[in-house]
């Protein structure tokens, strides 16, 4: 199996060094439009092989699509990141003529690839992708909402002090940090409610550090974070190279779930080799239906400044 990453940035070189030491593909292909980076990064990662105990081969290159060829998934990190008091919304104008011209020059040499958009902000990005090429809505995935649940289980399971692989939530709803939904109402502990083990107020806490985990990171980092996004689009591509079936909540196009239409925003997907196989239809409470009503509206104003 092969991956792209269009962007060797902190976040395109992490999740190609945890698909190559995970051994998730075969070829790892970085491309940059900075002179040597990718090749700088491929070449430093590769020479980790015989420490690491890997086989995964990574290619870097500096805009020379060609090399990316029959790639089975596509990841587009490309793009500013965030700076300290930006929010996502505010990256749209550059990122927007980026994420367009890179999913054009993908298609050219790889035109059965699975897409899977990183760049903010990523509900408009996935939709500007979507639309632009043409591709079957499966297709182009939004990588948002598979980051925002991993944030919204550490901080979970921080509360509780349990361990975080026991712990089960999701977050949906847009990519943004007054538009995302922790689903604080279904998140469990080994299948025990954890809203019978923590206080309610708790549980708000828990949920308002989610809704700004991004924006937190990037005020201690100085830019966007890159761990556990790397982590989480490795974790996604994961899922569509061995035909796993996880149900991973991710941004992709609605076409009448949920009361959307014409929109791509955060709701779990079973995902597989085809992409996104399946919407899964979560029965929300009326509380819940009118904060995703509210969060799709919200992104549906980003969209028209595409």
């Amino acid at each position: 199996m092969k991956v792209t990453i269009v962007g060797a940035g902190n976040v395109g070189s992490t999740c190609a060094e945890v698909i190559a030491t995970q051994s998730i593909a075969s070829e790892v292909v970085l491309l940059d439009i900075k002179e040597g980076f990718a090749e700088g990064k491929a070449l430093d990662m590769m020479q980790t092989q015989t420490t690491i105990g890997f086989g995964t081969k990574i290619i870097g290159t500096t805009g020379d699509y060609s090399k990316t060829s029959d790639s089975d998934v596509v990841v587009i990190t490309s793009g500013i990141p965030r700076k300290p008091g930006m929010t996502r919304e505010e990256l749209i104008g550059i990122n927007a003529g980026i994420v367009k011209t890179v999913s054009e020059n993908i298609l050219k040499h790889s035109p059965n690839t699975i897409i899977v958009v990183v760049s903010n902000p990523m509900d408009t990005m996935t939709y500007l992708a979507l639309k632009s090429t043409g591709l079957p809505k499966n297709r182009v995935i939004g990588m948002g909402g598979a980051l925002d649940s991993s944030r919204f289980k550490t901080y979970l399971s921080q509360a509780l002090d349990r361990p975080a692989n026991d712990i089960h939530g999701m977050v949906i709803g847009g990519h943004g940090d007054t538009t995302m939904i922790p689903l604080t109402r279904l998140a469990t502990y080994n299948g025990l409610p954890i809203s019978d083990l923590i206080s309610e107020e708790e549980l708000e806490k828990v949920s308002a550090s989610t809704m700004v985990g991004g924006a937190t990171l990037t005020k201690l980092l100085g830019t966007s974070a890159w761990y556990a996004p790397g982590a989480s689009v490795a974790f996604l591509v994961k899922s569509i190279l061995n035909d796993e079936k996880r149900i991973i909540p991710c941004s992709v196009f609605l076409d009448g779930e949920y009361n959307q239409d014409d929109i791509c925003i955060g709701v779990p997907c079973i995902i597989g080799k085809n992409g996104c196989e399946k919407i899964i239809n979560l029965k929300l409470n009326d509380q819940e239906m009118v904060k995703f009503a509210d969060s799709a509206s919200a992104v549906r104003k980003m969209n028209l400044a595409l």
